[in-house]
């Protein structure tokens, strides 16, 4: 596991190679709002964030929040400096397609395919009101399906079949091929694992 002072120096890095970049351009092209001249906002699964420039500091805008999790801001950071001018492809891949994924295919399977069979995997209606809460579009797949778009060109489909006395739960996550070009294997499995978590913290609420 990474420790704080990993995410700290990577935090460090991403921003010193982004501010070589016009911040209005790494805005526009990560398809996130240009708020004013100095200012980003993030629309991050329930939550919003301003991020400053060129300080690249982060505030959530509900009043009273908590800190946004160090973890959180490199990923977002990771996105800004990895979208470019790409766009989304349509083309739907598993992780295990994603260039050099192989050797976190089993952190992927512990972080975000395990917890959403555990916590949905007997009910798959249950995942409906966390996903709709997440802005989640509902889609044709299994026993559940739904498509997110946790940064704008990140999308992934979550899909889960119920399980029963006869056959275990599964579930699978998929994502658009432009995830695989702007995230490492590494944020990838970040980015999954933040999504199923919020779900099923939503859904005890």
């Amino acid at each position: 596991m990474a420790r704080i002072d990993d995410y700290d120096n990577a935090k460090k890095i991403t921003v010193a190679k982004l501010i070589e970049g016009e911040f209005k351009t790494i805005a526009e092209q990560s398809g996130l709002t240009f708020f004013d001249k100095d200012t980003i906002c993030i629309d991050f699964l329930d939550r919003i964030y301003r991020v400053k420039y060129p300080s690249f500091d982060f505030e959530a805008e509900a009043k009273g929040a908590k800190e946004v999790p160090l973890q959180e801001q490199v990923l977002i950071l990771h996105y800004m400096l990895g979208c470019s001018d790409r766009k989304i492809t349509g083309n739907w891949i598993s992780y295990r397609e994603i260039p050099g994924a192989a050797f976190y295919f089993s952190a992927f399977v512990q972080r975000a395919i395990d917890p959403l069979k555990k916590v949905f995997g007997t009910n798959a209606d249950r995942i409906g009101k966390p996903a709709r809460a997440l802005k989640g579009t509902a889609i044709e797949a299994g026993d559940a399906g739904f498509e997110f778009s946790v940064l704008p060109k990140a999308p992934m489909q979550l899909i889960l079949w119920e399980g029963d006395d006869e056959f275990p739960a599964e579930a699978n996550i998929v994502f658009d091929k432009i995830v695989g070009e702007i995230f490492s294997p590494e944020d990838a499995v970040w980015l999954a694992g933040m999504l199923v978590y919020r779900l099923i913290a939503i859904s005890y609420r």
